[in-house]
């Protein structure tokens, strides 16, 4: 089987527009969550939320284009060209048809579905926009990607709630592996920060209930966590086989090389308590890889703060790591960003890259009092210059489906 090495990366999070941007702000422990603003959550429980409040669409978009499409697939357009420009790719027409574009959507275009169908309830089916499908379907985001890159191999969608991400880089990992494509762009994007979104999260009890600061509400392991803080953004990759990579003289931030994926078969929101599904996609990852799990210094959890998935994350950790669980350095980067939903896994495992790369462990902030259930090291308030060989990136959604993708310094 071919290695697998990541070139590219680029980032558009409610910590900045950039990776660097978003580097920063990790190692800084600085929050990205704030009010809502892109509607009035005034009468509303839950008022906050993890924005991209820099975003200048003009940038990627320009304006006629822009009513064509909603907000997330401009997320990832922006995402791209940085992978794409970082990379230092370009896609020929002679390569293009071993290219191939793999993007994770969550719930695809919800903000101008809930403007639409209220025209629609109001003006009437005249006033409907005849882009207003190809503006919000889940799979246009590959699409669009793959048109301005020029990129033919295929434009697949994978819609697997909090680990699309996370399953669109492995499912691009495994097609280069096994020589199906040689370069793939792959990673997660959402925008859904909505009246429907917040309010259907929240009247579950999934989102966190804060009245402190704002910054103060995303609290992943702590005693006093209460949910996650809905958020959006993309993360892109670009992935190529090692030898094609060598062969255009390029660098690598890292490679991948392992990924697991499982389905928990348990609950429509719930994680086991062992967390077993999360387990087999750990020992999954290792084994691809032909890792020991003595070989991981670093895991950036899935970690939402909710109370059953933190503990379920916490114990699987320790069932795949055994002793050595109480050595890694486990992050909760979601105290940071908020969860970015299907954006979540990518954005992730870009940080992932990114703390390999600067030989860092991001911290997790909030975490004041840790809850006595989560009894491992992880990393509170401040960032950790540390050794890191390998690092694990954890995805895990509603459905009971999990991801787990495994990078190492690149050899």
């Amino acid at each position: 089987m071919r290695r697998v090495v990541i070139t590219g990366l680029g980032l558009v999070t409610p910590l900045g527009v950039g990776a660097e941007a978003n580097w920063g702000a990790l190692r800084a422990g600085r929050s990205g969550i704030g009010p809502i603003t892109h509607f009035d959550a005034s009468r509303l429980p839950w008022r906050i939320a993890g924005e991209v409040r820099d975003f200048d669409v003009a940038k990627w978009v320009d304006t006629r284009e822009r009513r064509r499409m909603d907000r997330f697939i401009c997320f990832a357009i922006a995402a791209a060209a940085e992978a794409i420009q970082t990379a230092g790719i370009v896609i020929t027409d002679e390569i293009a048809d071993r290219v191939g574009v793999v993007v994770g959507v969550g719930l695809g275009g919800l903000p101008l579905i809930e403007e639409g169908l209220a025209g629609l309830a109001t003006i009437g089916y005249r006033r409907m926009s005849p882009f207003f499908i190809p503006a919000v379907i889940g799979n246009l985001a590959a699409s669009h990607v793959a048109m301005r890159a020029g990129a033919r191999g295929l434009a697949l969608t994978t819609t697997s709630a909090c680990a699309s991400g996370a399953h669109a880089i492995g499912e691009a990992f495994e097609m280069i592996r096994s020589g199906r494509l040689d370069v793939a762009i792959a990673g997660g994007t959402e925008a859904v920060i909505t009246a429907s979104a917040v309010s259907g999260f929240g009247v579950m009890h999934a989102l966190a209930s804060w009245d402190g600061h704002p910054e103060g509400a995303s609290r992943p392991f702590d005693a006093r966590r209460s949910g996650f803080v809905l958020a959006e953004g993309a993360g892109m990759l670009v992935l190529e086989g090692e030898e094609i990579a060598r062969g255009r003289g390029a660098s690598a931030f890292a490679e991948l090389a392992g990924y697991g994926a499982s389905g928990d078969a348990f609950h429509i929101t719930q994680p086991p308590d062992d967390g077993a599904g999360a387990q087999r996609a750990m020992h999954l990852a290792l084994a691809r890889a032909g890792c020991a799990p003595d070989d991981v210094d670093h895991v950036n959890a899935h970690a939402t703060a909710t109370r059953q998935g933190d503990i379920a994350e916490i114990r699987a950790l320790h069932a795949v790591f055994g002793r050595h669980a109480s050595r890694l350095a486990i992050s909760a980067t979601k105290s940071m960003t908020g969860h970015l939903l299907g954006a979540a896994g990518a954005v992730e495992a870009a940080y992932t890259i990114l703390a390999i790369r600067e030989q860092t462990a991001p911290p997790t902030i909030n975490l004041d009092d840790p809850d006595r259930d989560c009894n491992l090291d992880c990393v509170p308030h401040h960032a950790r210059p540390m050794r890191i060989r390998a690092a694990m990136s954890n995805s895990f959604g509603f459905g009971g489906t999990n991801a787990a993708l495994l990078f190492t310094v690149r050899q």
